[in-house]
């Protein structure tokens, strides 16, 4: 069931789904966001070609500060000013978050017009971001086919509850879950647990089989020659000074980005047949109106109800369909 999902939403250019739910619903019952949808996505649709030559300028924009500040930080730390290395962590670790959001565009096939381009490049910022690019490119597809339905939670979202689900646990089920939620455990401990040890090792094989394990051991095998290599040249101690903090401010930051997308007041959950696509994208996803710095570092992953409606837009564009009013 989730494959067959997975394959729908991966590019809403031929959205059967989406027309099909539309022809069986009588017009005037339609909610004005799926009505506002209807309108739009066709107007969407001339956004999602990614340019070539941007691109490229976005990943060299992105990545060479990035290795450039973390020689700055290990420089800082040789020439024993290792306070000034936890400074330079900031903006490395903001470096590190938009090369998530690279890779995160190439999961969805939005970076390059070839998926070849899209899954290597994806697979190489996969090793920077600790991330096994296939595996989370599956899950994460899954996510945005099921996001707010109350039936087919668990795989790529946060755990969520309802009042009722929540109620019905024992003691320690609760317990359990407000630790879980709670802001240092899930931005704090959590964030460290998902990107150190989670992507390491793919736990559930019902959701992924062995093409999981391939994604993960792949990638940890490259993640161990990179280490391998930067710990040959400088050292065990310099690399974690150097490194573990942009990570973990990275982790923390990707985390938090994921959490406030799609838990707000207000924001759509559903059962079965109460549940839209389009709601789902425009009701169950946050605009998250960053200062320009912070959506420059965060690639626009703010305009999240239009990037769940449409998914093939590049970050790069979404913007520019706020500025001409189609979402």
């Amino acid at each position: 069931m989730h494959g067959r999902v997975e394959t729908r939403y991966a590019d809403h250019a031929d959205d059967q789904h989406v027309r099909h739910e539309l022809s069986n619903t009588p017009i005037n019952s339609l909610p004005m966001s799926v009505l506002f949808a209807r309108r739009s996505i066709r107007a969407l649709a001339r956004y999602r070609g990614p340019r070539h030559c941007r691109s490229i300028f976005e990943i060299a924009v992105t990545l060479v500060p990035f290795a450039a500040l973390w020689a700055l930080a290990w420089a800082a730390v040789h020439f024993g000013y290792w306070e000034l290395s936890f400074l330079l962590g900031i903006p490395a670790a903001g470096f590190l978050v938009r090369l998530f959001m690279i890779q995160h565009d190439c999961g969805h096939g939005s970076f390059f017009r070839y998926r070849l381009a899209n899954d290597w490049v994806g697979r190489f910022l996969g090793v920077l971001t600790l991330t096994p690019y296939d595996d989370w490119r599956r899950a994460h597809a899954i996510h945005h086919a099921n996001s707010g339905h109350l039936d087919r939670r668990g795989v790529g979202d946060i755990d969520t509850l309802t009042v009722r689900e929540f109620q019905a646990l024992a003691f320690w089920g609760r317990v359990r879950y407000r630790l879980y939620r709670h802001p240092l455990v899930m931005f704090g401990v959590g964030a460290a647990y998902q990107f150190l040890l989670r992507h390491r090792l793919p736990i559930d094989l019902n959701r992924g089989g062995w093409r999981a394990w391939v994604s993960a051991m792949a990638t940890n095998l490259s993640i161990a020659i990179v280490v391998t290599t930067l710990v040959w040249f400088v050292g065990i101690g310099p690399f974690l000074i150097v490194h573990l903090p942009i990570t973990l401010l990275a982790g923390s930051m990707g985390v938090w980005l994921f959490y406030v997308q799609h838990q707000f007041e207000q924001t759509f959950w559903a059962h079965g047949g109460e549940w839209s696509f389009y709601e789902a994208s425009l009701r169950g996803s946050s605009h998250y109106d960053l200062p320009g710095i912070l959506r420059w570092f965060t690639a626009n992953i703010g305009v999240h109800h239009v990037h769940h409606l449409y998914s093939r837009i590049p970050y790069y564009r979404l913007p520019q369909t706020l500025r001409d009013r189609f979402a």
